[in-house]
């Protein structure tokens, strides 16, 4: 994953990728532990990932981010190699009030990927530098 997640964060993806692969579902004792670390925005970000508001976006060059379909209908593109997203929420209680470790579109972007309930999208190296740059409109693929 990346090492600007404490560890227990960390450890957490790990077992949803393990029971989830085994149970297709995540365990009541998991869900709970997820909300204990990230708060009110997991069950927002589980919500998301089940309605399979995630995509993967990648170029041949090797560039890849998330992208995420907010509940607003606004689509986010999340780094997580970065751990950001330009949501107000991330801004706001992550950035500004260090109050929570995620947004719920990035902590999406972490289940989705353990889960493996992401859609994929391969983008020309242009148009992903134009999305990264923030050029690209984020609905233009």
């Amino acid at each position: 994953m990346t090492s600007f997640l404490p560890a227990v964060a960390e450890q957490l993806f790990k077992e949803v990728q393990k029971t989830y692969q085994e149970k297709t579902q995540i365990p009541d004792d998991l869900l709970i532990a997820l909300r204990f670390v990230f708060g009110s925005c997991a069950l927002q970000a589980l919500d998301l990932v089940d309605q399979r508001s995630v995509t993967c976006v990648s170029s041949p060059s090797g560039r890849r981010a998330y992208q995420v379909m907010g509940g607003s209908g606004l689509l986010y593109t999340c780094y997580t190699y970065c751990h950001y997203c330009p949501c107000p929420a991330f801004s706001y209680t992550v950035l500004r009030r260090n109050e929570s470790l995620l947004c719920k579109h990035i902590l999406a972007a972490y289940l989705s990927q353990a889960m493996g309930l992401f859609q994929q999208e391969t983008l020309s190296d242009q148009h992903m530098s134009n999305i990264l740059s923030g050029r690209a409109a984020a609905t233009d693929t």
